[in-house]
């Protein structure tokens, strides 16, 4: 009789966990869902990426700090994961891209009248909430496409099955964007540091920690990378999930808050260093973005590797033609690469005064740089390729073919990046060196499909960004790599980790 009691006692249990909420266990669950790329909104992203990011010319933001520069690297053209949040009491609905590249939360206002955008998404209606507190200071969000505009508020958010109290974000009144209108999401979910929130606005995550309402100082991404998958992914707040990764995580140190930065080693094409990220470079991880962003010189390595066709630059071809053995016999006797093209009378100004003078060049071109500019732009590059293909051993006539041809796959901001899809099993595997090992992405992995059957395309999922020193040369790992690489986003240890997906 005793035994029959106790197996109606574990049942009962058993069932109690399962009638528990997600947080139950101390982890809050929210679903993503996903939708699927095409070639306009890639073609769109990239455009809109290179305007803002063409050398040191994007629209810069002081955000934080006064002496604190920020580069605007969103666009969210490309963003394809996106969940539900809750804004006010009762709680009114809205999609939020969960970005980890910005750090304030903003949703369509009621008082948006003037921007189409508003008119196609959810809008927050403060009079229905009894939850809300007037601030009323306006504010602007500059982003690489467009930009939103509106005042802070101060509501609860309701986050899966958690509430948030006394959470201040934008109420957008003004929505700039082609990104806003077409998109299938309302509004932005920061999840980066606080030194970029806008207005200094404490971030929604800060206040889950503050407010107790998570065990751990952590959050993690999954993404589900099987297309036929109802959700797209989860994420997972207050730690992690097993069941998400396999192996355990390698974990590197965050260097630079604001964005979620940590330093990167070397960067493989195939089994061959391309030497840019050798001495380490800046890497970000942005879940607010589907593809991976290098600097130009490494994507051209890419598109010449995976058979992705650029632009034709006269200005590369000609300093490979006219000035190519002068680099090699440089490097050769040891000259310091960044100093070659001065050498040679190609790049007359230093840094500082081309970034002093950007602005005023930028309005006597039209947008466009001055062929000196292009002719310095494309000698470092070569510069970076020759010494490249020198730690190889390669001859000087077969690197100087090399690099020749490598001018003729400089990234474009159009479509170029379409390839042929029956090549993918002959391209090489691309690796990234984090934390002294290899995350390694194979073709299948980092190009992107989109249609099905006949009307399949290829594209590649590389895209380029040049960044400025001394916060470039900057990598931005988006959902290509996180959706191999289960992220963990620790804010209690200021560290990142990766494992491989499940």
């Amino acid at each position: 009789m005793g035994h029959k009691y106790l197996l109606l006692a574990f049942c009962l249990w058993a069932l109690t966990c399962l009638l528990l909420p997600a947080s139950s266990n101390g982890l809050v669950r929210i679903n993503l869902k996903k939708r699927p790329l095409d070639l306009q909104s890639i073609t769109a992203a990239k455009m809109a990426r290179k305007k803002s990011g063409e050398g040191v010319k994007g629209i810069y933001n002081y955000l934080g700090s006064s002496d604190e520069v920020i580069v605007p690297l969103k666009n969210y053209l490309d963003a394809q994961y996106y969940g539900q949040i809750g804004v006010g009491t009762p709680p009114q609905n809205f999609t939020v891209i969960f970005d980890t590249g910005s750090s304030n939360l903003w949703v369509p206002s009621s008082k948006c009248f003037f921007s189409i955008a508003c008119y196609f998404h959810s809008k927050y209606k403060s009079t229905k909430s009894t939850s809300y507190s007037k601030i009323g200071k306006s504010c602007e969000i500059n982003y690489g496409s467009g930009s939103i505009s509106g005042f802070f508020s101060q509501d609860s958010v309701e986050v899966g099955d958690l509430v948030v109290k006394n959470q201040i974000f934008i109420e957008a009144t003004r929505e700039g964007s082609l990104a806003f209108l077409l998109a299938k999401f309302d509004g932005i979910l920061g999840l980066g540091f606080q030194e970029i929130s806008v207005g200094d606005a404490v971030p929604v995550w800060y206040n889950m920690v503050r407010q107790s309402l998570v065990d751990d100082d952590v959050f993690s991404f999954w993404f589900n990378r099987d297309p036929n998958a109802k959700e797209g992914g989860e994420i997972v707040f207050g730690g992690v999930d097993p069941r998400h990764y396999k192996g355990k995580h390698t974990y590197v140190p965050v260097t630079k808050k604001g964005y979620w930065q940590f330093d990167m080693g070397d960067f493989l094409i195939g089994n061959h260093s391309t030497g840019i990220c050798e001495g380490g470079c800046a890497a970000i991880v942005d879940s607010g973005t589907s593809l991976l962003v290098g600097p130009t010189p490494v994507i051209t390595e890419i598109n010449h590797a995976i058979g992705a066709e650029g632009f034709v630059s006269a200005e590369c071809k000609q300093v490979v033609t006219q000035y190519g053995d002068l680099i090699w016999d440089l490097l050769i006797s040891g000259v310091t690469p960044n100093k070659v093209c001065s050498q040679i009378g190609l790049c007359l100004f230093n840094r500082a005064r081309s970034v002093i003078q950007s602005v005023v060049e930028r309005e006597n071109m039209n947008g466009s740089l001055p062929r000196d500019d292009l002719l310095c732009t494309a000698c470092e590059m070569t510069v970076i390729w020759i010494q490249t293909q020198l730690r190889q051993k390669g001859t000087k006539d077969k690197v100087l073919q090399y690099v020749n041809e490598l001018c003729d796959s400089l990234p474009s901001p159009s479509a170029e990046a379409v390839i042929e899809c029956e090549k993918i099993s002959n391209m090489p595997d691309i690796t990234f060196t984090i934390g002294e090992k290899p995350f390694t992405l194979t073709p299948e992995q980092y190009i992107l499909k989109t249609g099905e059957g006949l009307a399949t395309i290829c594209i590649s999922g590389f895209m380029a960004l040049d960044v400025p020193a001394p916060r470039g040369p900057l990598w931005i790992l988006g959902d290509v790599f996180m959706g191999v690489y289960h992220t963990v986003f620790d804010f209690g240890d200021l560290q990142l980790g990766f494992a491989e997906a499940a």
